[in-house]
């Protein structure tokens, strides 16, 4: 079996996209504003993104910036919708105000994906209780990953809580991979990779010019060099 770490790389459009396959990504996380963090992109988008790589697709389920799911009778048009356009991976994740996960929304909103495979964004880094909210999740159909930081401040302050939940793969609620994203560098890859961390999400690390330009292939390149290596 490989052991070759999952590179997934935000793409906005079609250059994006193109560029990220051509340095190595594995898979391409769909967005639009990151102003916003990332929302739910154009169905155009993903269908133009789709018909120009090969590489998995996770497309966005959000709608406004913050952690409230809002809208969640819009959010399942929009999961329809792009079900419809041939999406068959996502990205979503939506906490209570109490700082649990909202499970009313999420298991709405997964019922729609039909046992698609999904990520549970950085909302986990705002949980008021990590385990407990991975447990609450821990039977939801087609959950495969979390991309974390380990905090909501960043890999830098996150490291510790990363590798903890790195060595408790494989317990209740522990099953989805790790992605770690969210002030993710270079530096911090050898520590991950040693705790066992095989999934690392860049957005920003694939841009030099910043979200006013494209992704590189070169700067993709290095990284899928470094987790290679």
């Amino acid at each position: 079996m490989s052991k070759r770490a999952v590179l997934e790389v935000i793409a906005l459009g079609v250059e994006d996209a193109v560029a990220a396959q051509a340095g190595g990504a594995d898979r391409l996380e769909l967005v639009t504003d990151m102003a916003a963090d990332g929302l739910t992109p154009p169905v155009e988008n993903f269908v133009g993104i789709r018909a120009a790589v090969d590489i998995s697709l996770r497309v966005m389920l959000r709608l406004a910036d913050g952690f409230a799911a809002g809208d969640v009778d819009e959010l399942v048009r929009v999961a329809r919708q792009m079900r419809a356009a041939g999406a068959d991976e996502f990205v979503l994740g939506f906490l209570d105000e109490h700082g649990g996960p909202d499970l009313a929304a999420v298991e709405r909103i997964v019922a729609e994906l039909d046992g698609c495979r999904w990520t549970f964004h950085r909302a986990i880094d705002r949980a008021a209780d990590r385990d407990a909210l991975r447990k609450q999740l821990a039977d939801l159909p087609g959950l495969d990953a979390y991309l974390t930081a380990g905090s909501p401040e960043g890999v830098d302050d996150g490291l510790p809580t990363l590798v903890a939940e790195a060595a408790r793969s494989g317990e209740p609620g522990y099953e989805p991979r790790i992605m770690v994203g969210g002030g993710l560098r270079l530096d911090h890859v050898p520590p991950l990779r040693a705790a066992g961390v095989d999934a690392f999400h860049i957005g920003g690390a694939a841009r030099p010019g910043g979200w006013a330009g494209p992704v590189s292939v070169d700067a993709v390149r290095e990284w899928r060099v470094a987790l290679d290596a």
